[in-house]
């Protein structure tokens, strides 16, 4: 195992064996690893390994906490050596990480073009595509021969983030297409690149949201996505190893709130921390759990003339239950796919329809149990019907529900489960709870 073996090897000092480590196995794996050991422990490998092994590791998908830590406790003067090795989008995330006179630390002792590169990134909110982006893209002017071309990308690639796409400009910087890198070793060297460019090209604005930036990635199956202004004029890029994470990132969260839990919370996180986060979201639950309890209270009488009743009602509540979060599940999955909007019912019908089919199946099984078990071929009806009933509400709300929320701005993920939890239930108790008082001359 990676982390034995790093131990192994920090308390022997042995740098050799270290060494390999790096030589061997991904950073993405040595990050992993590094995750599980003390801090003491880190910062003791981070001293053996070089500069470049290092800002690959704060490349990957480290956490923030881990991250932070690497950075305060390296040399300041070591870390801006780190910094050469990394990438502008990396570098900006780990800088709005630090505090305010960390981040002025860092910035005051960069040059004076990379520090100004940065704190215009800094600017954006870090969830938007303009905190995505890098500055570092190849741009080309459209009078440009594939010769020339060829000579100037030779002269800056190095220094850029990605070369497989091309983005060409006019004089005035404004965004005319793109060429594939393929392109250039292909066509005619005294061909212009506004002869062979691509000009349809999807782009982003700054403050396009991280989540919408995904949606149009995936969409359109890109791997860059060009950042304009209103006029535009190429800003930066956000290429698909930032994408990736923000997908990571949305299904993480949408996760997490689905069951009413931070985002923010993991195994490690204090038992109070863990309290504060998850008390709000039970707290609502208890109030909802109230109000489906409020609905047996009112039929009272009726359980207390056939104590059956009292075991069926929850099994029409936990079915509805089941089947609107699947609705429920499979709303919020095209919501942030941008598969389904506002005003489109045809989802809801098909949702209705399932749920009827489902009701009569499953009822049909319950029913069979219930007549066998108290000898009563109405109180199968009864649950044959209440579930429909009760699948159908939970088809009509677990499809309404996440709409409704997306329409007022809302995380349909955050609160989509609690009030379906409550349409279920309460719908499950009354339908079957009224269907048992109509029937209760048949029952008893």
């Amino acid at each position: 195992m990676l982390v034995e073996e790093i131990q192994t090897a920090l308390s022997n000092e042995h740098s050799e064996a270290i060494y390999r480590m790096i030589r061997e196995h991904h950073p993405a794996d040595i990050a992993l690893a590094l995750e599980e050991l003390e801090d003491e422990e880190v910062f003791k490998f981070v001293s053996f390994i070089s500069d470049k092994a290092l800002a690959l590791i704060l490349e990957t998908q480290i956490s923030e906490e881990l991250q932070v830590k690497i950075v305060e406790a390296v040399p300041f003067a070591r870390m801006l050596n780190v910094f050469t090795y990394m990438s502008q989008d990396d570098i900006v995330d780990i800088l709005g990480n630090l505090s305010i006179w960390q981040r002025k630390q860092f910035l005051n002792m960069m040059k004076n073009r990379d520090s100004d590169d940065l704190e215009k990134l800094l600017a954006y909110d870090p969830d938007t595509a303009g905190g995505l982006m890098t500055t570092e893209f190849i741009a080309l002017n459209e009078n440009l021969t594939v010769y020339e071309a060829f000579e100037t990308i030779r002269k800056i690639a190095p220094e850029k983030e990605v070369i497989e796409t091309l983005f060409v400009v006019d004089a005035k910087t404004l965004l005319k297409g793109t060429v594939d890198i393929r392109d250039i070793f292909t066509k005619s060297d005294q061909q212009k690149l506004s002869e062979i460019l691509n000009p349809n090209v999807i782009s982003v604005t700054p403050t396009t949201d991280q989540e919408e930036v995904s949606l149009i990635v995936t969409k359109y199956n890109l791997s860059v996505v060009p950042v304009v202004n209103n006029k535009n004029r190429i800003l930066g890029i956000i290429t698909n190893d930032d994408i990736i994470h923000v997908i990571n990132e949305e299904y993480t969260e949408d996760m997490y709130l689905m069951g009413g839990v931070d985002s923010e919370e993991t195994l490690d996180s204090p038992v109070f921390e863990s309290v504060k986060r998850r008390l709000p979201w039970l707290v609502i639950n208890l109030f909802t759990a109230f109000l489906a309890s409020s609905v047996i209270n009112l039929f009272s009488d009726t359980i207390s003339q056939m104590v059956a009743l009292a075991a069926a009602m929850p099994i029409v509540a936990g079915m509805g239950g089941n089947a609107g979060t699947q609705t429920v599940t499979i709303v919020v999955r095209a919501l942030a796919l941008g598969e389904v909007d506002w005003g489109d019912w045809r989802g809801m019908l098909k949702e209705i329809g399932a749920g009827f089919a489902n009701g009569l199946i499953t009822g049909g099984v319950a029913a069979i149990a219930l007549i066998l078990m108290y000898g009563n071929i109405y109180l199968g009806v009864v649950i044959i019907l209440a579930m429909i009933v009760d699948m159908v509400i939970a088809g009509i709300f677990g499809y309404f529900i996440p709409l409704a929320v997306k329409k007022f701005r809302g995380d349909p993920a955050l609160v989509s489960t609690v009030f379906l939890t409550t349409a279920t239930d309460v719908g499950g108790f009354f339908s079957f709870l009224g269907l048992a008082t109509l029937f209760m001359p048949l029952l008893v």
